[in-house]
C-alpha cells in the first residue's frame, strides 16, 4: 500500500479545509515538499507489523439460527478451549463483540463494521484462555456501544431474559442476557457510561466496572480513552471476583494503566461486614425517571446490609447531579474524535494500534447513512462542537471532573462504600421498529444518570441485584475507593449470601 503523492487538486482541497490560501506556484511547491516526506511512510509500510501472537486454536465459528438464539444475544458461536488448567478451568465465557478475538468476526453492533475479522486476541481474551476458561463466542452489543438500551444493534434488539420485548440494557446487552439466561457462566463487558452495570441491573446479574486501568483495554475497540473500562459480568459474586483476578493487572500496552494495584479478590468473600461503613447517597434516588419501586428495593437493600453488620448512613453529594452533564462533552467529543474521525483509535498515545481495524472501520464514511440514530446524533453533536467551539468544553469539563472526584473521595474518606440505585428504573419496553426517533433516543439514554459519573471519576462500581418488581430485576450499586474492589466484593458477597435476591 504505497502512499501516493497528492495531486495538485488534492493539495488545493486540503488547503481550503485548513483555511490556507495558495496560488498556483505555492501549490506546486508544497506538493513537491510533501512528496519528499512520503518516503518515510513507504519505509513504515514495508516493515512487518509488531503484534502479539495468537496462542490458542479456533475456527471462525457460525451465526446461530434464530431458533437457537431467542434473545438475539449471540453474534457468533465459536468454542475456544483455554489452557488445560487454571483458576477458570470449567468456566464458560461470552465475549462482548467490541473485543477482538483473532479469526472470529467482530461487528461491534454495527452494519458498517460487519465482515471485519481481527488478527489479535485482546489481552482479556488471552488472559481468560490462559486461566483455563472456555470461550463460547461473541455476544451482541449495541451499535458502536452507544446505547444503554438494547435496541440499536444492526441485527435487531437483544431481549431481556425476564420479559421478552423488554430491554436487556446496554451496551453490553448480549453479555448480560447470556449470563442471566444461564447460557454461560461469565461474560466480558465494557463500560464508558454504565455499559456493564446498566445491563447487569436490568438482567439481574453482577457487573463490576473496575477502577479505570485495572483491566487492560488492549485489543478492544475504544470509544474515548478517559472513560474506557472493561470488566466481568457474572451470575455470582464469587465468579465475578475470580474473573477479575484472572484479567486484572498491567499488560505493557495500555496507556490507561498507571499505578495499578491488584488484589486476591476472592479472599474478600468472608460475609463479615462488622466495621464496614456505607454512605447512602441521597442524590442517587432523585434522578429523572426514577421509579418508586426501584428506590424502595434499593433502600431495603441498604437496610439488609445494616442488618448484616455494616454501619449505614445517608449522605448528600450534590455534585453527583452534575456528573452526567460533565460526561456529555467528554464522552461525545471524545468518541467523535477517537472512534469516528480517528478510525477507532485516534492518535497521541502509546497504545497497541490494530491497523486492520482502523483500515476497515474508516469506511464508515462511505456508508454513514446506515449508522444508528444514536451514532449519528453523537457524531453530529461532537463534530458540530469541535467545528464551532473547538475543544474548550471538553477541557473545562475535564477540569471540573477533578471536583466531582474530590466530592466522592471526601465521603469515601469516612465511608468504605457509597450506595445508590444502579439504574433509576427497571427495564423498559424495546421501541417498536417504527417508533419515533425521539423514543428511540430516549430509550437509549434514560438510564445512564447514576452510572456515568463514575466512568469520569474512575471509582470502581458494581451492580448487585436486590429484588424483582413486576417480574423485572432491580439493582443496587456499590461504589468504592480506587483499586479497592475487594471492599465492594466483601459487601456484595455478604448481601448475596443473605438470601435469594429474587424474593427480597
Amino acid at each position: 500500500m504505497t502512499v501516493k503523492v497528492p495531486t495538485l487538486d488534492q493539495v488545493y482541497e486540503i488547503a481550503e479545509e485548513l483555511g490556507i490560501a495558495f496560488d498556483a506556484e505555492e501549490v506546486v511547491s508544497f506538493r513537491d515538499l510533501m512528496a519528499g516526506n512520503l518516503a518515510s511512510y513507504d519505509v513504515v509500510d514495508a516493515m512487518p507489523d509488531h503484534l502479539p501472537e495468537v496462542k490458542y486454536p479456533r475456527t471462525p465459528g457460525r451465526r446461530p439460527l434464530p431458533e437457537d438464539n431467542p434473545l438475539n444475544a449471540w453474534y457468533v458461536k465459536s468454542t475456544i478451549e483455554g489452557a488445560p488448567s487454571g483458576k477458570l478451568k470449567g468456566k464458560t465465557v461470552a465475549i462482548k463483540d467490541n473485543v477482538m478475538v483473532a479469526g472470529v468476526p467482530m461487528m461491534n453492533g454495527s452494519g458498517t463494521l460487519e465482515g471485519y475479522v481481527p488478527d489479535i486476541d485482546a489481552t482479556v481474551v488471552e488472559r481468560l484462555l490462559d486461566a483455563g476458561a472456555t470461550l463460547m463466542g461473541k455476544a451482541h452489543c449495541e451499535y458502536f456501544c452507544l446505547s444503554g438500551g438494547s435496541h440499536t444493534n444492526a441485527t435487531g434488539p437483544v431481549h431481556n431474559p425476564y420479559k421478552h420485548g423488554y430491554a436487556a440494557g446496554g451496551s453490553s446487552s448480549g453479555s448480560a442476557a447470556l449470563v442471566a439466561a444461564g447460557e454461560v457462566d461469565m461474560a466480558i463487558g465494557g463500560d464508558q457510561g454504565g455499559s456493564i452495570r446498566m445491563p447487569a441491573s436490568w438482567c439481574g446479574i453482577y457487573g463490576m466496572k473496575p477502577t479505570h486501568g485495572l483491566v487492560p483495554y488492549t485489543g478492544i475497540m475504544p470509544i474515548e480513552i478517559f472513560v474506557d473500562h472493561t470488566g466481568p459480568m457474572t451470575a455470582t459474586v464469587s465468579d465475578n471476583a475470580l474473573m477479575l483476578e484472572a484479567i486484572a493487572g498491567p499488560d505493557g500496552y495500555d496507556p490507561r494503566q498507571y499505578d495499578v494495584r491488584t488484589a486476591p479478590y476472592t479472599e474478600a468473600l468472608s460475609g463479615d461486614l462488622a466495621g464496614l461503613k456505607i454512605g447512602v447517597v441521597t442524590e442517587g434516588f432523585g434522578q429523572v425517571g426514577a421509579e418508586d419501586d426501584v428506590n424502595a428495593k434499593v433502600k431495603a437493600a441498604a437496610k439488609k446490609l445494616a442488618a448484616l453488620g455494616a454501619t449505614v448512613e445517608e449522605v448528600s453529594i450534590p455534585m453527583h447531579d452534575v456528573g452526567l452533564h460533565l460526561w456529555m462533552p467528554i464522552g461525545v467529543e471524545g468518541l467523535t474524535q477517537t472512534m469516528m474521525h480517528g478510525d477507532g483509535y485516534g492518535v497521541s498515545r502509546p497504545d497497541l494500534y490494530v491497523t486492520s481495524l482502523m483500515d476497515f472501520h474508516r469506511n464508515w464514511r462511505t456508508r454513514a447513512n446506515e449508522l444508528s440514530d444514536t451514532t449519528k446524533l453523537l457524531t453530529l453533536l461532537g463534530t458540530y462542537m469541535r467545528k464551532h467551539y473547538g475543544s474548550r468544553y471538553y477541557g473545562k469539563a475535564m477540569n471540573i471532573v477533578r471536583r466531582l472526584r474530590a466530592a466522592y473521595d471526601a465521603e469515601l474518606a469516612t465511608y468504605d462504600l457509597l450506595l445508590m440505585p444502579t439504574t433509576p428504573q427497571k427495564a423498559q419496553p424495546i421501541p417498536e421498529p417504527d417508533a419515533p426517533r425521539e423514543e428511540y433516543i430516549q430509550r437509549a439514554y434514560e438510564m445512564i444518570s447514576n452510572t456515568a459519573p463514575f466512568d469520569l471519576t474512575h471509582h470502581p462500581a458494581m451492580a448487585v441485584p436486590c429484588g424483582l418488581s413486576d417480574g423485572l430485576p432491580v439493582s443496587v450499586m456499590l461504589i468504592g475507593r480506587h483499586f479497592e474492589e475487594s471492599t465492594i466484593y466483601k459487601a456484595a458477597y455478604a448481601f448475596e449470601q443473605s438470601g435469594d435476591w429474587k424474593t427480597m
